[in-house]
């Protein structure tokens, strides 16, 4: 069997707003569950202006460091932690999840793995949030940082949760991610 070549990547969106939001979607647990949190924030392009037509995606491991290996994750009940979730941004750029603490697994620091579609994009694009508080310094992404990138890849702490904006280009760049095995 012949194999396939890979082709350029499409650019990505807006049209993605018409068919991949659905009921609940930002929601990895109900509001009122015990432990809920808010993960929110802002997507900004590289002139400092909000995206409001971006897409973000969370994937987490429960507060036991685990990650959750359950199907059915498109169908929420309000009271089963999914540990994936996605949301479209409002028309200020705004994003928001309701969600656990997630645990840090062996050897890292606690963070959120999150992914970003917004228009004029090549390819969706992979960075972290991490929590403030966890032991930052053990983990071996981080620590392969300068301290002022680093900054771009934790949260801040708020009453009942935690802020993430998340900066496409420009001066306040996020660390973006590259993993093995993507497209170019």
């Amino acid at each position: 069997m012949a194999e396939l070549a890979c082709t350029p990547g499409q650019t990505v969106g807006p049209y993605f707003h018409l068919g991949l939001p659905y009921a609940g979607d930002n929601r990895l647990v109900g509001e009122s569950h015990a432990g809920a949190i808010r993960l929110h924030g802002t997507v900004y392009d590289g002139a400092g202006d909000a995206v409001p037509d971006a897409l973000v995606e969370i994937s987490q491991p429960g507060p036991d460091g685990r990650l959750v290996r359950r199907e059915g994750s498109l169908r929420r009940d309000e009271a089963t932690f999914t540990g994936w979730g996605r949301c479209a941004t409002d028309v200020a750029g705004h994003y928001g999840f309701s969600t656990l603490t997630p645990g840090a697994p062996t050897g890292r620091a606690a963070f959120f793995a999150v992914v970003v579609f917004a228009r004029g994009l090549l390819n969706r694009l992979f960075t972290r949030a991490y929590l403030p508080g966890s032991d930052l310094d053990a983990d071996p992404l981080l620590g392969a940082l300068d301290a002022a990138r680093r900054q771009t890849l934790i949260c801040v702490a708020e009453t009942g949760g935690y802020r993430f904006d998340i900066h496409l280009q420009g001066a306040n760049e996020t660390v973006f991610l590259t993993y093995r095995g993507d497209a170019e």
